[in-house]
């Protein structure tokens, strides 16, 4: 289904449609007239010749400076060459493509001023597939001027297009790569819980955990809605679980990571959704400087740029995910580990064996754990320094570096997620075989759908103790989101 533009619907799955899956593109009719309508103020500004940051003057320290007519549209071509001060390896392509979406929904709004031209040229770029080199390191959120430089001089290089008065600037100074990678790794985050919910499922059932932990009086006394949709969701993966037996249970109550397993996961959930509005907010809002009013046929400079709200979302958002990350490694480690799960050491297929079995992906888990963990310390309170600008540019929303740690989290993460899958199934074989369960006949119908996708890839370790050679396939489910569609 085509996506249209026209500044103030675009969702966080559209962006990701479009930037991942090549959802086609277009102007709304509306968003062309808008165009139209501010370019018509920006043309009868100029022609008055009165002082406008940017159109008619030079940015930032160079505010003061006046540019003469004959200069203004070299110096906007010259505005994104000097701009392209972004450093490190380039962004994914779907980013960067999203950016492309994410930057002609901005101009549709019908506020920056820019002609309709630059918005279809941009549109039918990326209807096209293309997606120009960005380096993803260099901006500190008041516009990512770094990587839009880049993604403009791409865009300009591809297609020909001259840029006019005031639409150099218009390119760089939007924080459309933000708002594009903060939509991507919200996403991913959201598939991320799920599929630990799926892991968490079958870690009950490893565990021989006691249900009580998803009574219906939680919700009920706890009324958050990410908890309920985590409560549902783990309900229903352990439908006919043996769990649900009576004296099934091995303890009366298990440690907190099994037993508030609900309330980790909704807490994240609850968190995400907060981002995600605040997403859908910045999706469809100006971060334009300055802005064209339409009914009173003039410019104002502002500072639209600054997008507080989104960095700081993020920086929740990754709060929240730490918690979740960590009570599933440790549910792992408590699987491995004899005194509490009541199997073998490191879930040996031998008692006693002399060998490490699975133990040492404990360590493996821990180390990723602890390093996704430090990527949740927040970053919208930094200011690298005051002093650019002449001390006019002191503020930093660092709303770039907030959403890749998301996306770096959740990459991390689902590293975690594989290796908890492997222990709660060679947890659940061993129980089964110890305890007389009939394998995987005994799980949940989710549950057992996800054991045997997992067996597909991750045999049980026999007893030689020979870990799995290699755990990349099953990360690479989980990162798809596979395993929860098969759930």
């Amino acid at each position: 289904m085509t996506i249209s533009l026209n500044g103030s619907d675009l969702t966080v799955t559209q962006v990701v449609a479009a930037a991942r899956h090549g959802e086609a593109v277009t102007l709304a009719s509306e968003a062309i007239t808008a165009m139209r309508q501010s370019r018509t103020v920006v043309e009868e500004v100029l022609s008055k010749g009165e002082p406008v940051y940017g159109l008619t003057t030079g940015v930032g320290e160079r505010k003061a400076f006046s540019l003469d007519p004959a200069q203004r549209q070299r110096f906007n071509h010259r505005l994104v060459l000097n701009h392209r001060i972004a450093q490190g390896d380039g962004a994914p392509p779907d980013v960067v493509r999203g950016a492309m979406l994410c930057l002609a929904n901005s101009y549709a709004q019908g506020v920056t001023g820019v002609r309709p031209e630059l918005a279809e040229m941009i549109v039918t770029l990326l209807n096209e597939g293309f997606a120009p080199p960005v380096r993803m390191l260099g901006s500190i959120g008041q516009g990512d001027l770094g990587p839009m430089a880049d993604l403009a001089h791409g865009l300009l290089a591809r297609s020909g297009f001259a840029v006019a008065e005031n639409e150099g600037l218009a390119l760089v100074s939007s924080n459309a790569f933000t708002t594009a990678w903060a939509c991507i790794a919200v996403a991913d985050a959201d598939r991320l819980m799920s599929v630990f919910d799926v892991a968490g499922a079958l870690d009950l059932e490893a565990f021989g955990a006691n249900l009580t932990c998803l009574h219906p009086v939680i919700e009920q006394t706890r009324p958050f809605p990410g908890l309920a949709a985590t409560l549902s969701q783990l309900r229903a993966l352990l439908a006919g679980s043996y769990l649900w037996q009576p004296g099934a249970a091995r303890f009366l109550q298990d440690p907190l990571t099994f037993r508030c397993l609900p309330h980790i996961h909704g807490a994240a959930r609850d968190a995400l959704a907060y981002a995600r509005a605040i997403l859908q907010l910045e999706l469809n809002s100006s971060q334009s400087n300055p802005v064209v009013v339409v009914s009173e046929r003039r410019i104002v400079s502002v500072g639209n740029f600054d997008i507080g709200p989104l960095a700081a979302a993020l920086d929740f958002a990754r709060i929240a995910l730490a918690p979740v990350v960590t009570s599933a490694n440790e549910r792992a480690v408590k699987l491995l580990q004899a005194p509490y799960s009541g199997l073998p050491a490191g879930l040996a297929a031998i008692a006693g064996s002399p060998d490490d079995a699975l133990s040492e992906l404990a360590v493996a888990g821990q180390a990723i754990t602890v390093e996704a963990r430090t990527l949740a310390h927040p970053v919208s309170y930094e200011l690298a320094s005051s002093v650019k600008g002449e001390g006019i540019e002191d503020r930093a929303t660092m709303a770039p570096l907030s959403a890749r740690r998301l996306a770096d989290m959740v990459q991390l993460c689902a590293r975690v997620a594989a290796i908890e899958f492997v222990v709660a199934a060679q947890a659940i074989d061993l129980r089964a075989l110890l305890g007389g369960l009939n394998g995987a006949g005994q799980l949940g119908l989710g549950t057992a759908r996800v054991y045997r996708m997992v067996r597909e890839l991750v045999p049980f370790t026999q007893g030689d103790g020979t870990l799995p050679a290699d755990l990349e396939p099953l990360v690479e489910l989980v990162s798809r989101g596979d395993l929860t569609a098969v759930a």
